[in-house]
């Protein structure tokens, strides 16, 4: 894992040496929305909006926008991922609505390239980021499939 720590610092290095604009640029071409990129960068979208018509951002903003496009890098270069926005929208587990997104939300930039290399499950990535998700994500109700073939749901512990 430190060989994938020193990657994405040194493709983050290289790709801070661009303008704002420029990373902006790239990471729309991906398909990414601007509410997504501001939550992720942890700031507005006005702020966004403001930085796509030249207005400066802070060096530390410039530094997590980098960080940003080379993770997307590394992922789609080294794990194969393709479409990477969609891929960041999708929820790590059925029944726990975590995205990649979320993770990257919360600072746990190293968790989303962890799991998009393979090397963490979708529960050990859940874990990592909330102790509590199987308990906060449980539902009620269960699957379940009828006599005639077909699923229906029904409350959990009834027959």
């Amino acid at each position: 894992m430190e060989a994938l720590a020193t990657e994405w610092r040194i493709r983050t290095r290289n790709r801070s040496a661009a303008g704002v604009r420029e990373l902006l640029g790239l990471l729309s071409d991906q398909g990414f929305a601007w509410r997504d990129l501001a939550r992720m960068i942890g700031v507005s979208v006005p702020a966004i909006q403001k930085w796509r018509r030249g207005e400066k951002a802070s060096g530390e903003n410039r530094l997590k926008l980098a960080g940003l496009v080379a993770a997307i890098d590394l992922i789609a270069a080294q794990f194969q991922i393709q479409d990477i926005e969609s891929w960041f929208e999708m929820p790590l587990l059925d029944g726990a609505p975590v995205t990649p997104i979320d993770l990257w939300s919360d600072n746990q930039a190293f968790l989303v390239l962890e799991f998009a290399s393979g090397h963490l499950d979708p529960e050990t990535a859940l874990g990592r980021f909330d102790p509590t998700w199987r308990e906060t994500y449980d539902s009620q109700f269960a699957t379940v499939r009828g006599q005639d073939g077909y699923l229906s749901i029904r409350p959990k512990g009834q027959q």
